[in-house]
């Protein structure tokens, strides 16, 4: 019978033996082949306390945000230690290729990586919010892969760990780089979530009593499209040069002016109606946006 309660998985050996495979060369990174591989532990979900990367081809239907794709190019994902990846809801498919890299954060002690491999967010989006790559792109990766499993499988020395710690800061580096590249290219999906991040916040500042609650949250939005909160951050960032919160402000703005000039209600008033606690916030954060106070704005229209 399946366990539904995630599975603490502390050690790369550990990994080894969920999977039935030979312990690893090495006690702190290993690399594992996807082919044939059988997901028979009875383990729905399990928490690394390791940092791991994949690639898969053959996630057929795969859900990326609220979005469905047939997708059979390569796709990679990233998790940091303590993220929960679940198994597929039906088993491993059909077909699936690929590979997963598994290291130990004592791995990288003392490495220039040791703090840097933080810097990336992608570590923190979501698994559904995975790197897709174009064909190219995928010789790039598995070229650097195969140099890591190449100083790997040989005969560990003192310059084993160095070696392997710069191709890998060379593959997260492209990925970086084609994770930019999807923000670009992936327009009308991004297009679409940007369209529905508006129809949220309209949806919001028209509803009296959200916004009773205050002001919405990023989380807000992300929990309403099913991304995490970074990736809609980043997706944001590339798609409007703003953060969330201008976003949100501007829309602010143009919904005060909007009642500053067709309704009589106080500047107190459209500040508590608008989701402000405090109406000196509003104050300021209307003249900061428009260089005129509300009553100013107000008074030009008389």
């Amino acid at each position: 019978m399946a366990n539904s309660k995630p599975y603490r998985i502390g050690s790369i050996t550990e990994i080894h033996r969920l999977m039935g495979l030979p312990k690893p060369h090495h006690p702190l990174i290993s690399i594992v082949d996807l082919k044939g591989l059988k997901n028979d532990t009875g383990i729905e979900a399990v928490i690394f306390d390791l940092y791991v990367i994949s690639m898969k081809r053959g996630c057929d239907g795969l859900h990326y945000g609220q979005q469905k794709y047939d997708f059979d190019e390569g796709l990679m994902a990233f998790l940091s230690p303590g993220q929960i990846l679940r198994g597929e809801e039906n088993g491993v498919p059909e077909g699936l290729a690929g590979w997963m890299l598994f290291v130990h954060p004592d791995f990288l002690w003392n490495t220039s990586l040791a703090t840097k491999i933080k810097r990336y967010e992608y570590f923190s989006y979501a698994t559904h919010e995975a790197l897709f790559l174009s064909d190219k792109e995928e010789i790039v990766i598995n070229d650097l892969v195969n140099n890591i499993k190449a100083e790997y499988y040989s005969n560990m020395d003192k310059f084993s760990q160095d070696i392997i710690v710069s191709h890998l800061e060379t593959l997260l580096k492209y990925a970086e780089r084609f994770y930019q590249r999807q923000f670009i290219t992936r327009k009308i999906t991004n297009h679409q979530i940007l369209n529905q991040v508006e129809e949220i916040l309209a949806t919001y500042l028209n509803d009296e009593d959200l916004l009773s609650e205050g002001l919405p949250t990023v989380a807000y939005f992300a929990d309403t499209l099913n991304i995490s909160s970074k990736y809609l951050t980043s997706l944001l960032k590339q798609l409007t040069g703003q953060t969330m919160q201008q976003i949100i402000h501007e829309k602010l703005i143009e919904k005060a002016k909007e009642k500053l000039s067709t309704t009589t209600l106080s500047v107190s008033e459209i500040a508590y109606q608008l989701g402000f606690v405090h109406p000196q916030s509003f104050n300021k954060l209307f003249k900061n946006k428009t260089q005129q106070s509300p009553l100013d704005f107000r008074q030009s229209f008389n």
